[in-house]
């Protein structure tokens, strides 16, 4: 199998996974704001799951991603130190959760009572299960990536969105209210995590011969190079979870609906080009202890064309019918949440590229370089946030999200094009001619946009939208009909 097979190979299976797992995120997140949570309940869930993602990072750190990146190396040059790595990264993991989850447990009322919400206390006590269960759900497929079974990483993803969905709804309708909710997303990521776990044992760990002597320095070099990792995952965090945080510290759990909503509408947007850049970015790895980054530059080039050629135009509409898509899916509640998705739209376009490019970066040794400049961003965000928050409200908050993310993803394309000598001035071209289809396709949606009284008019005025998008990108050559009928099926 080359290569351009194997990453559509791997690409299906993740995307079905991701469509999975973010159907069933639409539908939990649906299900909650419209019928089951009002948006104080909503907010409070999502307020304590973005708390405890910052608590989380420091459990995790950069382990994860540092075996990733020296299995999908010695898996070419010297499988027997395989064996080794995996039980030096699950001893690590396993002390810094003990510490990390061990002093929550402890202090989680003053905790709570620092944030300024005291009834968040027995969620952050219940967050001590869900830190524990899902660090290693997300262990597990970042391990399979490594390995590049990325069908595997795909099946763990798939099974924690749809049995987290399943208990979470249960336990709401058993009275549990945003507790119970949270109790689900344990529970779910508990069996994802339990199957991920025994799928790495039995598959990988006792199919690999040991070496009789672990590589001198390898084990250090690996906790070196989580340092970065863990320096861009902190800077991560801060940029996808502190804002909600802040959000909540500022304002009130329905402004923490709002704003989480316009955010979990993003994710579900971006699942193609995050599929796509966890799918390529071990490739990047490979080729360049191969040498063969012409390739490499070639994947990463028609990559990003075929993702903005999706992404531009996809944020575009959404703002255009973001108004009547937020009132008739989720309820006249949420129209808070309207200029907070019209603002995130940018984002969507940023975070795509970032999708592609973060991951490459890691395999291509650049890890170090990427978490500098993570890191100055999401500082950069978090000061935009205290300043904007109090006095912008939570388009403070998508304003500020936008602002320094622009500015990470230059740095990250700068990155790339040092690594593989990017055809700027082809790139330049093919994004020109994307934005004068995009123009088009705005004129016809914002024609009919007017016209939407009801869900079935919406639906309409989107598939409009999607048809002239489609006529134009085959007019213009950008896509194959036949090559796109070969690749699916």
């Amino acid at each position: 199998m080359n290569t351009r097979e194997h990453i559509v190979r791997g690409f299906k299976a993740t995307l079905v996974a991701r469509a999975i797992y973010m159907l069933s995120s639409a539908l939990l997140m649906f299900v909650l704001a419209r019928y089951l949570l009002d948006p104080d309940g909503y907010g409070a869930l999502y307020w304590t799951i973005g708390i405890l993602a910052v608590v989380q990072l420091c459990a995790d750190l950069g382990f994860g991603k540092s075996l990733a990146r020296y299995v999908s190396e010695y898996n070419e040059s010297d499988p027997g130190q395989i064996p080794h790595l995996l039980r030096t990264v699950v001893s690590y993991k396993l002390a810094a959760l003990g510490v990390v989850c061990g002093a929550l447990l402890l202090f989680y009322e003053q905790i709570a009572v620092f944030l300024g919400d005291p009834n968040a206390a027995p969620f952050l006590a219940a967050g001590v299960l869900y830190v524990i269960v899902n660090s290693f759900n997300v262990f597990s497929q970042i391990a399979f990536q490594g390995f590049n079974r990325l069908g595997y990483s795909a099946a763990v993803q798939a099974i924690g969105g749809a049995t987290r969905l399943l208990f979470a709804v249960a336990f709401v309708l058993l009275g549990l209210g945003a507790l119970g909710a949270l109790l689900g997303y344990v529970v779910g990521y508990a069996i994802a995590a339990t199957f991920g776990l025994t799928v790495l044992y039995f598959q990988f760990y006792r199919t690999y011969e040991p070496a009789e002597t672990y590589e001198e320095g390898l084990s250090r070099r690996l906790a070196e190079y989580s340092v970065p990792l863990t320096a861009t995952r902190s800077a991560n965090v801060v940029d996808k979870q502190i804002d909600t945080v802040l959000v909540g510290v500022f304002l009130t759990p329905a402004a923490v609906a709002f704003y989480t909503l316009g955010k979990q509408i993003t994710d579900f947007v971006l699942a193609p080009a995050e599929s796509l850049g966890f799918t390529i970015s071990p490739n990047f790895g490979e080729q360049k202890a191969t040498g063969k980054l012409e390739q490499a530059r070639e994947i990463y080039e028609t990559s990003l064309t075929h993702t903005m050629l999706v992404y531009i135009p996809a944020a575009t509409g959404l703002v255009i019918v973001a108004e009547p898509f937020i009132t008739m899916v989720f309820g006249a509640d949420y129209a808070g949440a309207v200029p907070v998705l019209q603002i995130l739209a940018g984002f969507i376009v940023l975070q795509a590229i970032t999708n592609l490019t973060s991951d490459s970066l890691d395999y291509l040794g650049r890890a170090r370089a990427r978490a500098v400049a993570k890191g100055g961003t999401a500082a950069a965000n978090f000061g935009l946030n205290i300043l904007l928050i109090p006095t912008m409200g939570v388009v403070g908050a998508a304003i500020a999200t936008v602002l320094t993310h622009s500015v990470y993803v230059v740095v990250n394309l700068y990155i790339v094009h040092l690594e593989l000598s990017l055809r700027v001035g082809r790139l330049a071209r093919s994004i020109a001619l994307i934005c004068t289809i995009t123009a088009a396709m705005a004129v016809a949606v914002s024609l009919v946009t007017p016209l939407i009284s009801n869900v079935v008019m919406l639906l309409i005025a989107i598939g409009l939208g999607a048809c002239t998008w489609a006529a134009l990108v085959i007019a213009s050559g950008f896509v194959d009909p036949r090559e796109v009928r070969s690749i699916i099926g």
